[in-house]
């Protein structure tokens, strides 16, 4: 007899979740007749590539993954990595009476529920469990209160997922042929690229331009205290009726949008300030209205990604790493979700902590709700909210670190909307004076009072302008009345410049794009993640800056690709999944049209989508679809593409090893091309830099002639830096048996191109030298590395602090080094190069420090390397304390376990001409997949975020 659960069932019961860390969690609530497994994920998922489609597909099905030709039908394999897994919850299904599918309540965790069902083929009862909380309570209900599959749900995901590949696939090899191999397109982060590349293109066009106005300092004659100051600032505001310019005035270029304005200068603003001198002012008009703000409603994803960056210094993908492990832990409810509707039980918990911690007094009479904000809003949770019917307090939860900080954001955030207004006075005072020439001078003061702080005890909203004014800012101005005469103790001439528009962050790139309705918020985090990764875009504190590369990119997608990086066009696919998921519309004409292109008016697609779609192609009544944009791509110049003029005839071009600028042909007289740092910001990139650059020595330096192999030796400026070489004969093989490599070696940090003779290249070219060999037969050698000078025995190698000591080192004094214990930790440590100040969530300092890999920070425990972008120079402390954050969200490194089969493989070489072609096919085509799988592992993100190909 199978045993009784404690909620009355019998029977054995299989519970897949997605997680370990929630598998561990659930089982902790369940009865002894439930087995608790983990599908870890997706377990099965469209081919990596064509050796993974099974061999009875042929043609585009092998290279896509889908065959277009009928419906679009996906080709599903079960993931690699998964089919231990997939033998394990199969061996546990055969033993089980039920199966209760308890993967995460969204699209995805509603497909990948499917993909169990499909491929476990259960011959038991299947039951689809939900729940948006992992408490005992919510756990116990789920079990008693089941559902089935929702089938809309999964048809809605499947399309996504084919309408993604089909983007990738088709799109990416056009970016390999004709920019770099290796990059990838998508249907939302090549929009994000296109809105970061878009920003930078404004910083670049910006031209400064100054503005000036005036400060008076005004007093009452009164003695003052807190509550009623005797003096206050005001700023001229109109000068005869016309409103002074200020910097909201000028547009993105940082010119002037209006003439209706008046644009003082410099002179004209001292000698308006000269005129009133000896002025007399009054109070012209005082004006006085309630202040009250609402509280912020509860998170829902996106707004928690926003905060979280502002508040706590947490990139998106940190931010739903520490979230995924507090709604795995029971801390909170489920962390992507569009809503911000909190449950009875959640809102009846709030309101008692307001009592409790806050008094009855800032408790509203009646309980707050929240309409939602976000178009087609994906699922019916609730916001992310503190779990269970009593909320712990932050100092109940015994959490630490980085998950202490978020669930005390959330906690605060959740409290805090059940709370009262903020209430008080808003005041603005107008001072009248006239110049000594006779003009009217207005200037305006504004502040604001709270009487009544409410909500703002528990929780204030940050901002992404890091001058902006918090809610809670009060502004105290003396109290006067209309005809009040002041007295002007001074007045100071103020100059402004205008200033580039600032570069997206991760939490305002992630407000633009919800704004947009383009993608889901459960997928920001790992758009954002794949557009750095993929080199498009990079950090330069908190901003992200994209690449040369990216300008390259967003270029040839723009100009043969717009459809697909319009941002209205990306908004509108949206709407029509969300259609397609509400079951208004049909999946396979969708995407007939979309990839093949159809006549207007096909099932399945809106009317502003279909003249939009057909406006962007220039035909009404034919719309062509992506493979027809795909095929001809003879009209895309790859050096056009990856080309921008600088100024002076100096182009910037997107090279296969990096970004380098050109005056002139190439193997034309004159031509002259640098390098540019990969790092360099492109709005940096100035005609005078870019002449700086060209001004530097480059192409090859010829030093001379080897003596003894006669060989011609140069020196050259190297992707990795300077570097001297011998060039070969014309003739020597440089591929198969009897290749020849040239002798290299790198210039040591001491020495430059503009330098370095031929002594020093031939001397450098004589590494790595033997020194001797020690008392058992082992030999030393002295070798110049990447890190410096170095001596090798073996397997241990030691530092040498010089780097003359390579050529004249002995072997006694060699043997002496060895001779000695070798230096670890603090012995061989650098002092810092840099101090951040405390980090706040350790508690402990953090410095920059240069190691071996480069610079990074650390706080003693947890070491992080500085990213493409950032400088020891720059760094913030912000910016350290966000790098900590995210290399704890990331978890201690995983050692790497050593393969136990190499005398397989030396065997297996042994016999290379016995090898068929087919099987080195195989192999290649093995490779091939293998890099690719590593490459989306890279791309992909962590169990706290969902993917967008």
């Amino acid at each position: 007899m199978s045993p009784t659960s404690e909620t009355g069932h019998a029977g054995r019961r299989l519970v897949i979740v997605e997680s370990p860390a929630k598998a561990k969690t659930i089982k902790g609530y369940l009865g002894p007749g439930y087995v608790v497994e983990a599908s870890v994920g997706h377990i099965r998922d469209l081919p990596s590539g064509a050796a993974e489609v099974p061999e009875k597909y042929t043609g585009e099905v092998r290279r896509l993954g889908v065959d277009v030709e009928h419906d679009f039908q996906p080709i599903y394999v079960v993931n690699a990595d998964k089919k231990a897994q997939v033998r394990k919850l199969k061996e546990l299904l055969a033993e089980s009476d039920e199966l209760f599918l308890a993967t995460d309540e969204d699209r995805e965790g509603e497909a990948i529920a499917w993909h169990l069902q499909e491929v476990l083929k259960p011959k038991v009862p299947v039951h689809r469990m939900v729940f948006h909380e992992i408490t005992k309570e919510a756990i116990r209900a789920a079990v008693a209160n089941p559902r089935q599959l929702n089938k809309l749900m999964v048809d809605a995901q499947e399309t996504r997922r084919i309408l993604d590949r089909l983007y990738g696939y088709e799109v990416s090899p056009v970016l390999w042929k004709k920019v770099m191999r290796g990059l990838s397109a998508g249907r939302v982060q090549s929009v994000a690229t296109r809105l970061v590349v878009e920003r930078e293109r404004e910083r670049i066009a910006f031209r400064s331009a100054e503005y000036w106005d005036l400060t008076g300092t005004f007093n009452t004659g009164r003695t003052g205290d807190a509550s009623d100051p005797s003096a206050l600032n005001a700023r001229l505001s109109a000068v005869d009726g016309r409103r002074i310019a200020q910097g909201r005035d000028f547009g993105p270029d940082g010119q002037l949008k209006s003439d209706q304005v008046l644009h003082l200068d410099e002179a004209n603003a001292h000698a308006l300030a000269a005129a009133l001198q000896n002025a007399s002012f009054a109070v012209r008009s005082v004006e006085s209205k309630p202040y009250r703000r609402s509280p912020y409603a509860p998170f829902r994803t996106t707004t928690l990604q926003q905060e979280a960056s502002r508040k706590l210094g947490f990139g998106a993908k940190s931010t739903m790493q520490v979230a995924q492990k507090l709604y795995e832990n029971g801390f909170i409810t489920y962390m992507r979700t569009d809503s911000t509707t909190l449950s009875a039980t959640a809102v009846s918990a709030a309101r008692a902590q307001v009592t409790q911690l806050y008094g009855a007094s800032y408790l509203p009479d009646k309980p707050r709700t929240y309409a939602g904000k976000v178009k087609n809003a994906q699922e019916a949770h609730e916001a992310i909210r503190p779990s269970g019917d009593r909320f712990r307090t932050p100092a109940e939860t015994g959490l630490t670190g980085d998950q202490f900080r978020l669930y005390e954001l959330i906690w605060k955030r959740t409290v805090a909307s059940q709370m009262k207004d903020a209430v008080g006075n808003s005041v603005t005072v107008k001072i009248a004076g006239t110049s000594s020439d006779g003009r009217d001078a207005e200037f305006s003061a504004s502040g604001k009072t709270i009487t009544f702080h409410g909500f703002m005890k528990a929780y204030v909203e940050g901002a992404d302008d890091p001058n902006a004014e918090l809610d809670d800012r009060e502004r105290r101005l003396p109290q006067v009345a209309e005809g009040d005469a002041l007295t002007a103790e001074e007045i100071t001439v103020d100059g402004h410049a205008t200033k580039p528009p600032a570069r997206y962050t991760e939490a305002s790139l992630v407000k633009e794009l919800e704004e947009r309705e383009i993608g889901r918020p459960s997928t920001y985090a790992s758009i954002i993640g794949t557009i750095l990764d993929r080199g498009y875009v990079f950090k330069k504190g908190t901003a992200l800056v994209p690449s040369f590369l990216s300008f390259a990119v967003v270029n040839l997608l723009e100009t043969h690709f717009g459809r697909l990086v319009d941002y209205d066009f990306t908004a509108r696919m949206e709407d029509d999944l969300d259609r397609i998921a509400r079951g208004e519309a049909q999946s396979v004409p969708w995407l007939k049209r979309f990839y093949f292109g159809a006549a207007d008016g096909p099932e399945g697609v809106t009317d502003a989508a279909t003249a939009a779609a057909a406006a962007g192609n220039g035909d009404g009544d034919h719309l062509g679809g992506l493979k027809e944009l795909v095929t001809d791509l003879g009209a895309i110049d790859a050096r056009e593409i990856s080309s921008f003029p600088i100024g002076d005839g100096i182009m910037l071009r997107v090279g296969r090893y990096g970004p380098y600028v050109e005056r002139g042909e190439k193997d034309a007289e004159g031509h002259q091309r640098a390098d540019v740092p990969e790092d360099m910001a492109p709005d940096e990139l100035t005609v005078e830099y870019a002449e700086e650059l060209l001004a530097k020595p480059s192409g090859d330096f010829e030093l001379g002639v080897d003596p003894q192999s006669g060989h011609q030796i140069v020196a050259r400026d190297g992707r990795y830096g300077p570097y001297v070489t011998e060039v070969l004969p014309d003739g020597t093989p440089k591929t198969g048996k009897n290749a020849v490599k040239p002798r290299t070696a790198s210039l040591f940090k001491s020495m430059s191109l503009d330098t370095v003779t031929l002594a020093d290249a031939l001397k450098l070219m004589s590494l790595p030298r033997v020194v001797g060999t020690d008392a058992e037969g082992v030999e030393i050698t002295a070798q110049n590395g990447r890190y410096g000078p170095y001596l090798k025995k073996g397997t241990d190698s030691r530092s040498l602090t010089a780097e003359e000591q390579l050529f004249d080192i002995t072997l006694e004094e060699a043997l002496a080094i060895y001779a000695q214990p070798k230096q670890r930790g603090r012995a061989a440590a650098k002092p810092p190069l840099k101090e951040l100040g405390t980090d706040p969530v350790s508690g402990s300092p953090v410095v920059v420090k240069d190691g071996r890999f480069g610079a990074y920070v650390t706080d003693g425990e947890t070491n992080a390397t500085l990213r493409t972008g950032d400088s020891v120079e720059e760094i913030t402390p912000e910016r350290g304390y966000e790098l900590l954050a995210e290399k704890r969200a990331k978890g201690p490194a995983k050692k790497k376990t050593a393969k136990k089969a190499p005398a397989k493989k030396t065997t297996a070489k042994k016999a290379p001409a016995k090898k068929t072609t087919a099987a080195k096919k195989t192999a290649a085509k093995k490779t091939t997949t293998a890099a690719k799988k590593t490459a989306a592992k890279k791309s992909s993100a962590s169990s706290g975020t969902k993917t967008d190909e």
